[in-house]
């Protein structure tokens, strides 16, 4: 056998595995993209949820917030005017 067909074969035997190796990473490659895709999915579901959650609670929030206002200011003029009439 001549040196340039073991080199030859030495160099298609490299070839193969590294074409195996690749087909394998590639599929490793699509696993992965569907499991981020699946996980960034269930997070956007997840921000979703908390965004109207928070959207209702600013709707019931502001109203009770305003009233809480107007009441400690409601008392703060009794007080006064309490003290101004002893």
């Amino acid at each position: 056998m001549d040196w340039a067909q073991i080199l030859v074969i030495i160099l298609s035997v490299f070839l193969a595995i590294f074409l195996l190796l690749g087909i394998v990473l590639a599929v490793l490659l699509i696993r992965l993209t569907q499991q981020i895709r699946s996980v960034t999915m269930s997070a956007q579901n997840t921000v979703k949820g908390f965004e109207s959650l928070a959207a209702n609670v600013s709707k019931f929030s502001s109203p009770s917030l305003i009233a809480k206002l107007v009441f400690s200011q409601a008392r703060k003029l009794k007080k006064r005017k309490g003290e101004k009439n002893v």
